[in-house]
C-alpha cells in the first residue's frame, strides 16, 4: 500500500517535459516480522557523517569595582579583570566530501576555537565559513584531509507527517546517540525566541541538549533536517523537537561555498500579516490561510510585481503557504537572483504575479561612524538606514534614518541606556538626517542634551547633562 508523492512528469528548466523517477512507495508494517526490522543498517550507513562540535571561547570577567574611581583605588588591584574559558558541545553533519560541516549557529557563536570530532575517533580543528544568527545555521570547514563520510541532503518538501525518522547527535555529551520517531508536524512557526526563522519540521524523536546541529534523517538515509530546538520546561526531551528543513540548509551551504561570508535573503519590499478567520471572510477566502499584504515599499520588488495592500499570497511556485513565515521560507529557498511565481487572491479572484528576488539595496551607504567626545552617545556606532541595513537589524518597513548599530562595553552610551537598533530622530531639536550630521552635532558639544529616539515603534525623549 503506497502513496505517490509527485506526478510522473515535471518540466525541466528549459521548459521541456522530462520523466521523473517514481519515489519508493511507503507502507505500514503488516506482519510481526516487519515489526522486528532493525534500523541498524541505516545507522551504519549514515552515522559516520555526524560529528561532535566542541566550541571554546574566552570570557572576560570584569571586576565588580570597574568604573568606580573610589572603589578601584582601594579594591581594584585585589580583584583585577580576569579571563576564563567556556566550552560548549553540539553536533554537526558533514555534507560535502571536502570537509564542509553544517551545524547550528548557537553551538559555535562567539567561539575562539572550534574542533570537530568524527565518529571514528579523528579530531580536527575547523574554521567558520559562514554563520547566521537569525537562521541559526553555520557552515564549518574541517582543517585536514579526508576521507570524510558524507550525508546526502534530501528534499524536505517530500517529507510527510507520519514518516519514520532518526535523530543522530551527542546529547548531554555522552557520545553519539541515535533515537527514532516520526515526523509529528510540518511548517511549525513561533518556535524559537530571538530568531526570525519560523518554519520547522517537528518530530517526536528524542532531542536533548547536545543534539543541536545533529542530523534528522529519513528512511532513505538522507538528511531532511538539522536538529535545532526542543519544547521543554525542564531541559530534557518531552517528545517535541524541531529541525531546520534540508531545503533551507541546501541554499545556505550553496551560499557559503560561493564566498562572501554573509547569507543574502531576498528583499521583498513588503510587509505581511497572518490571515485571521475575520480577514478570510472579508477578502473572500474559504479558510484562514496565506500571507496578507499589509504594506508595500515604493519602488521595491513587490510593487514592481504588482502586489497591493489587502491582497493575500496563497502559494509560491505552486506550493501553498499557510502563514507569513512560510512565505518567507519559500522565497528564501528559491534564492536571490531568481524569480518566484506567487498565487495571489484579490477579493477572491486568484491570479499569478512574478516576483524578482533581489538582495536588499544599500542606498544610502551605511557610513558607520563611532561617536566620541563628551556626550551621552559616546561609544555608540551609528549608520544610515537602508533596506539592507534595516533587514540586517530586523527593522521591518523602516528604510530611512540613523540607527545605533553597536555600543562599546562600558561606554557612556551604554551606561545611560542606549541600545542597538535605536533610531536617533533628533538632538536638541535638530532632525538627524545622516550619520555624518549626527557626528558633527556630537563633536560640537552641548551643556544639555535633548535626545529623541525611536525604539520598537515607540518615541522616547530623554534629557542629559
Amino acid at each position: 500500500m503506497g502513496v505517490s508523492l509527485n506526478p510522473p512528469l515535471d518540466p525541466s528548466p528549459t521548459g521541456a517535459v522530462v520523466a521523473q523517477a517514481e519515489p519508493a512507495p511507503r507502507s505500514v508494517p503488516e506482519s510481526r516480522a516487519e515489526m522486528q526490522l532493525s534500523f541498524s543498517p541505516l545507522v551504519k550507513q549514515t552515522s559516520g557523517a555526524v560529528v561532535n562540535v566542541y566550541a571554546e571561547k574566552t570570557v572576560r570577567q570584569r571586576s565588580p569595582f570597574a568604573g568606580d574611581p573610589f572603589l578601584e583605588q582601594f579594591f581594584g588591584q585585589r580583584l583585577p579583570n580576569r579571563s576564563e574559558k567556556q566550552s560548549s558541545l553540539g553536533s554537526g553533519v558533514i555534507v560535502r566530501d571536502d570537509g564542509t560541516v553544517v551545524t547550528n549557529n548557537h553551538v559555535i557563536d562567539g567561539a575562539d576555537d572550534i574542533k570537530v570530532a568524527l565518529a571514528d575517533g579523528r579530531e580536527f580543528a575547523s574554521t567558520v565559513v559562514m554563520k547566521d544568527e537569525r537562521l541559526d545555521l553555520a557552515v564549518l570547514k574541517i582543517k585536514g584531509k579526508g576521507p570524510f563520510q558524507v550525508l546526502p541532503l534530501g528534499d524536505s518538501d517530500k517529507v510527510e507527517v507520519g514518516d519514520l525518522v532518526l535523530a543522530i547527535g551527542n546529547p548531554f555529551g555522552v557520545g553519539q546517540t541515535v533515537t527514532s520517531g516520526i515526523v509529528s508536524a510540518l511548517a511549525r512557526n513561533q518556535v524559537t525566541e530571538g530568531s526570525d526563522f519560523s518554519f520547522f519540521i517537528q518530530t517526536d524523536a528524542s532531542i536533548n541538549p547536545g543534539n543541536s546541529g545533529g542530523a534528522l534523517i529519513d528512511m532513505r538515509g538522507e538528511l531532511i533536517g538539522i536538529n535545532t530546538a526542543i519544547f521543554s520546561r525542564g531541559g530534557g526531551s518531552n517528545g517535541i523537537g524541531f529541525a531546520i528543513p534540508a531545503n533551507l540548509v541546501k541554499v545556505f551551504v550553496e551560499s557559503a561555498s560561493g564566498g562572501g561570508g554573509q547569507f543574502a535573503r531576498p528583499y521583498i519590499g513588503a510587509s505581511f500579516e497572518p490571515v485571521t478567520s475575520e480577514v478570510a471572510e472579508a477578502v473572500g477566502l474559504p479558510r484562514a490561510r496565506g500571507a496578507l499584504v499589509s504594506s508595500v515599499v515604493e519602488g521595491g520588488p513587490a510593487e514592481k510585481a504588482g502586489l497591493k495592500p489587502g491582497e493575500v499570497v496563497l502559494a509560491v511556485n505552486g506550493i501553498e503557504v499557510e502563514h507569513p513565515d512560510a512565505l518567507g521560507y519559500r522565497l528564501t529557498t528559491v534564492g536571490v537572483g531568481r524569480k518566484a511565481t506567487l498565487s495571489v487572491s484579490d477579493n477572491g479572484r486568484v491570479h499569478d504575479v512574478t516576483l524578482a528576488l533581489e538582495q536588499a539595496p544599500e542606498v544610502p551607504k551605511r557610513d558607520i561612524r563611532l561617536l566620541e567626545g563628551r556626550s551621552p552617545l559616546a561609544g555608540a556606532s551609528v549608520g544610515n538606514l537602508s533596506p539592507r541595513l534595516s533587514e540586517e537589524l530586523r527593522l521591518p518597513g523602516r528604510i530611512q534614518g540613523v540607527v545605533v548599530t553597536g555600543i562599546a562595553e562600558g561606554a557612556p552610551a551604554a551606561r545611560v541606556g542606549f541600545q542597538p537598533r535605536d533610531i536617533i530622530v533628533a538632538i536638541n531639536g535638530v532632525d538627524i538626517k545622516s550619520s555624518a550630521d549626527l557626528e558633527n552635532i556630537v563633536r560640537a558639544g552641548a551643556s544639555l542634551w535633548r535626545v529623541e529616539i525611536e525604539r520598537d515603534g515607540q518615541r522616547i525623549r530623554q534629557f542629559f547633562r
